[in-house]
């Protein structure tokens, strides 16, 4: 047998499945769908696997899945997953218990997915989870991901799956106290040309004091994938599953807080939206966006997650679907959301982002500049819903029918005006149009109580509760 060293090479696949080969308290069930018997071919490979698998099982006719785990309407989804965990963990505990459990923790790996047909070109992806004791006779905990393959060849494909579902299996035995250490290390021995994970979600006993959009911003941070999303009841989503199918807007913002004219802004340009002939009757899906520039504003080298987890709170208590990303660029925001819908996409912003859109530095990056950078974001028919500015009673109101950009690209933005790739929103509050998140900051650092007429009723009482961007409660010094 190969000798182990402990501590040593802890981001070798064989190492790590060696160390859980030969540690006697992990024993358990290894099941895998669609693309082989990957990950358990690891332990077997090393040697010592008798002390660790109790079974492994691969189900490819959906006959023999349907048997052994039910009827699924799909079977690479996060529910087909569910189900093969709480099927072998349960087995496992049944059967087992008796003559083991006093010296063993069970364990249910699992996954299901889909690699790259003999054809090609379809989706290369899949669901993957550990359900496990972290002692014996413990309540269980859980940890699911989604992983989205990205060799071009099958065989590299099928390698990567394993080593990931090698580093989930170590990860959860050794690391479930250190979850972003966890996280850090999904990838060891690969690289994020490889493999995408773009959701990960952590439950049970072991997991109780994880806040899971803290997990979902960790992956984007380490650039496991260049996007997070999370609902308005704190659970992290899937991006793909909830993009599938739908009509997507998105309003992309600080949200630090939420104000009364961020909400105005998404509900108008959602009514307009929701006319346009390619939207009607389809599932609209509104998302608020941050992105990780925002998120590390200001020159800060990590992001604050108190003040992350206080915008993630209030846009919760407004009810709001929040996507965290890395795309600072209109169009590849625009790109990733188009890959997964072949719906209609439109963007809202105000005329302030608008004008800054037409600013030639921020498209430097790329070979064709401005043109390039409009021609990715404006195919496919997107449309910007711009809301009007007037920054006090005193000033203009500014729309898209007046906006003026420099001489040399002021045709580009008729012909995209005259094209209808801009639709003014025209169902706003004027009493909104003054409100700036900059202001209700402002005006909390000094005590003053008028920045709650700035913000939705729910804001301000979890504002004033929850004491986010410095309030101090009245008699507190």
């Amino acid at each position: 047998m190969t000798e182990l060293i402990v501590g040593a090479h802890e981001s070798d696949t064989h190492q790590k499945a060696l160390r859980i080969n030969l540690d006697p308290r992990w024993y358990g069930t290894v099941a895998e769908i669609g693309a082989g018997q990957e990950v358990v071919r690891w332990f077997f490979r090393v040697g010592g696997a008798a002390g660790t698998v109790a079974k492994s099982i691969s189900a490819y006719d959906m006959a023999v899945s349907d048997a052994v785990y039910g009827k699924a309407e799909r079977y690479v989804s996060a529910g087909r997953l569910q189900g093969m965990l709480d099927h072998e963990f349960q087995l496992n505990v049944e059967r087992l218990d008796g003559d083991r459990g006093d010296d063993n923790c069970f364990f249910a790996f699992a996954d299901t997915v889909v690699a790259r047909s003999f054809r090609g070109g379809n989706e290369c992806h899949g669901w993957m989870g550990v359900k496990f004791q972290a002692q014996p006779h413990d309540e269980p905990s859980q940890i699911v991901m989604h992983v989205r393959m990205l060799d071009v060849e099958a065989f590299a494909q099928q390698e990567a799956l394993g080593i990931v579902g090698v580093n989930l299996l170590y990860g959860a035995f050794f690391q479930h106290h250190e979850p972003d250490k966890l996280i850090e290390s999904l990838l060891d021995r690969l690289t994020t040309g490889r493999i995408e994970i773009d959701m990960i979600q952590f439950r049970g006993i072991e997991f109780r004091g994880v806040d899971n959009r803290l997990m979902a911003l960790k992956l984007v941070q380490l650039g496991l994938s260049g996007v997070a999303m999370f609902g308005p009841d704190r659970e992290v989503l899937q991006p793909s599953e909830m993009l599938r199918k739908k009509a997507v807007l998105i309003e992309r913002g600080s949200f630090r807080p939420p104000t009364h004219v961020n909400l105005d802004m998404l509900e108008t340009a959602k009514a307009r939206f929701s006319e346009d002939p390619a939207v009607v009757g389809k599932p609209v899906l509104a998302l608020t966006e941050i992105t990780m520039r925002n998120l590390l504003a200001g020159g800060a080298t990590d992001v604050d997650r108190r003040d992350f987890l206080a915008r993630a709170e209030l846009l919760a208590a407004c009810g709001m679907t929040v996507l965290i990303t890395n795309y600072f660029d209109y169009f590849r925001l625009a790109a990733y959301v188009a890959e997964r819908t072949s719906e209609r996409i439109g963007i809202v912003m105000g005329v302030p982002s608008l004008v800054d859109l037409f600013d030639e530095k921020n498209h430097a990056q790329l070979p064709g500049g401005i043109l390039e950078s409009f021609g990715r974001l404006f195919k496919n028919e997107l449309k910007l819903y711009v809301y009007p500015l007037r920054p006090s009673d005193n000033d203009e109101l500014t729309t898209v029918h007046d906006i003026q950009v420099g001489a040399e690209l002021q045709p580009l933005y008729d012909y995209l005006a005259g094209r209808g790739s801009f639709v003014h929103l025209d169902n706003y509050r004027p009493e909104f149009l003054s409100i700036f998140s900059r202001d209700v900051l402002r005006r909390i650092a000094v005590g003053d109580d008028s920045w709650e007429t700035m913000v939705p009723e729910t804001v301000a009482d979890l504002i004033k509760r929850r004491c986010f961007f410095g309030y101090v409660k009245p008699g507190r010094y």
